[in-house]
């Protein structure tokens, strides 16, 4: 299916990123998705109970999409999420995964065969910019550096997200991303949005001339088979489908997070209406794109 095709008859993407978990196991500076800024989530201690999600997951197929990414919070302290992974393999879904690997080996080992991609979250080389970024305490790049091996091995596809920050955008991390050999390498532009990241990511913001220089920078790796898909604060706004930990969609196109009615309660459809989200862009910043696994699966 094209582009044009797509925007004619999909009301919603064929893919969307379920915000699972609200919990984290780190506490990272630019993050948006913290989920304090609602008063019904703000006292939210995990996600939805596992039957709830399931029904999420079973609409959303019924629905059209084809690929769910699973998100957070961090993912992998959901306690079902391996449940959650062979259901979604059930409905025939291309599942994806972003992490920054507190359990990702746990995951593996308990829902093996069950997820077609994963992206780790790295935003430097150097282990004192990433804990500076409150992003692990010193060692998150060496226990990349393994996730990322593992994932070859077993065959699943592999993203590399990163956040470039006025603490990176300088920084080339090419020698580390021609090592770990992804996929698709998505570069973010940090993104502030009210009642999420507020004060902490003020000193963390960019202008767009910086991030596109980072992006120029490691343009060359492109002509070395990755995937670059970088996305600017415009880029990112209003251009993802996403579901919280409490079962709506929610967007960010006014700076903050708006919530719509919950999919259990009024159906997929009806919710996606009461949330803005912008087909074009979500294509242009690449959102519709190979991601085959599926097929390859069906034709195994």
């Amino acid at each position: 299916m094209n582009a044009h095709d797509f925007t004619k008859t999909f009301q919603l993407p064929p893919t969307v990123n379920f915000h699972l978990w609200k919990p984290c196991n780190l506490q990272c500076r630019f993050c948006f998705a913290t989920f304090n800024d609602d008063p019904l989530l703000k006292n939210v201690k995990g996600g939805m109970k596992e039957p709830h999600a399931r029904r999420i997951l079973e609409l959303l197929s019924e629905s059209g999409v084809e690929k769910i990414t699973f998100v957070g919070g961090e993912p992998t302290l959901c306690p079902y999420l391996p449940a959650l992974l062979k259901y979604a393999r059930e409905l025939n879904l291309v599942t994806s995964l972003v992490t920054n690997g507190a359990r990702l080996t746990k995951v593996l080992g308990e829902a093996p065969g069950c997820l077609d991609w994963v992206g780790l979250s790295v935003d430097s080389a150097n282990e004192e910019t990433q804990a500076a970024l409150w992003r692990g305490s010193g060692n998150h790049v060496a226990q990349s550096y393994t996730h990322f091996q593992t994932l070859h091995n077993l065959g699943i596809r592999v993203k590399l997200n990163t956040v470039v920050t006025s603490m990176n955008w300088q920084e080339d991390m090419s020698d580390f991303v021609l090592q770990v050999k992804p996929d698709r390498w998505k570069i973010f532009q940090v993104l502030p949005v009210f009642g999420q990241n507020n004060e902490k990511v003020k000193p963390l913001l960019i202008s767009a001339e910086q991030f596109n220089a980072f992006v120029e920078r490691h343009r060359w790796l492109s002509g070395m088979g990755i995937t670059m898909a970088p996305e600017s604060n415009e880029d990112m706004t209003g251009s993802y489908a996403m579901i919280d930990p409490l079962g709506r969609f929610f967007c960010n196109v006014t700076g903050t997070h708006e919530y719509s009615r919950p999919i259990l309660e009024v159906g997929v459809h009806a919710a996606f209406q009461d949330i803005s989200f912008d087909h074009s862009r979500f294509i242009a910043r690449g959102g519709f794109y190979d991601w085959s696994a599926l097929d390859a699966r069906l034709k195994a």
